[in-house]
């Protein structure tokens, strides 16, 4: 006979299966995506493709090319000749705010 405890753990270990090949597939569906993401260079035409783009935003877009350091490189303390740049970034976000006296977005 299987004992209530037993089957708490059963349920339990299934139910954490369940959950955890859930956010694996959906870690699967998102890096599927961005895999297929176009590839675009770095050079001077990269600002006006950008403003070319409908909304002005590239959604998934992998860049490749030669980087320049703002300032200086940055070397990885744990992987001996690994090297990174920091470049000036702009992130600009838009927020939709709730209007409760409108009831509206």
């Amino acid at each position: 006979p299987i004992t209530p405890g037993e089957l708490l753990c059963l349920g339990s270990s299934l139910a954490f299966s369940g959950l955890f090949y859930y956010l694996y597939r959906k870690k699967a569906k998102v890096m599927a995506h961005i895999q297929e993401a176009p590839k675009l260079q770095v050079d001077d035409d990269l600002p006006a493709l950008v403003s070319a783009a409908e909304g002005r935003c590239l959604p998934y877009v992998a860049l490749e090319g030669i980087v320049l350091p703002a300032k200086a490189v940055l070397t990885s303390h744990y992987h001996e000749g690994l090297q990174g740049v920091i470049q000036k970034l702009l992130v600009r976000e838009h927020r939709l705010i709730w209007n409760s006296l409108a009831r509206s977005w």
